[in-house]
């Protein structure tokens, strides 16, 4: 936050002040101190929260509010964990899948509560699901 106020970048600036209000937000309403794990849940959120107007706003030709949401989301993304690799993921999901014994998919949220914690914030869980459900299809 520092560095973007002595570079007078406004726009990372006001991305880096939203991501702190929602933190701080959060931590009021549920009077305590958030971990690691509760901030990268606070910045998929917002991650999540950015990607919808994107489309909404590209169908209405508005070219000036996609860059200022992309930027936000280019920002957010940078307080991510490094994401993992195709290859990780899918190494993940086989993991997953023989941990659980899942052959159908009526396993599939067996095989969702095991991938959550071990792929959060390190992998679009949006992504994993639909590798899942490709995977328990066939």
């Amino acid at each position: 936050m520092k560095a973007a106020m002595r570079a007078k970048d406004a726009a990372r600036l006001s991305a880096i002040r939203l991501l702190l209000a929602a933190v701080k937000q959060r931590e009021v309403d549920e009077r305590t101190e958030l971990g690691d794990a509760e901030v990268v849940a606070v910045v998929e959120k917002m991650i999540k929260q950015r990607r919808e107007p994107i489309a909404q706003f590209e169908k209405a030709a508005r070219k000036d509010l996609v860059d200022a949401e992309k930027f936000e989301l280019e920002v957010l993304s940078g307080y991510l964990p490094q994401q993992m690799s195709e290859a990780e993921i899918e190494a993940a999901i086989a993991a997953a899948l023989a941990e659980s014994g899942a052959a159908g998919m009526k396993e599939m949220g067996k095989v969702m509560a095991l991938l959550k914690p071990r792929l959060a914030g390190r992998a679009d869980m949006a992504r994993v699901s639909g590798l899942v459900k490709t995977r328990l299809s066939r």
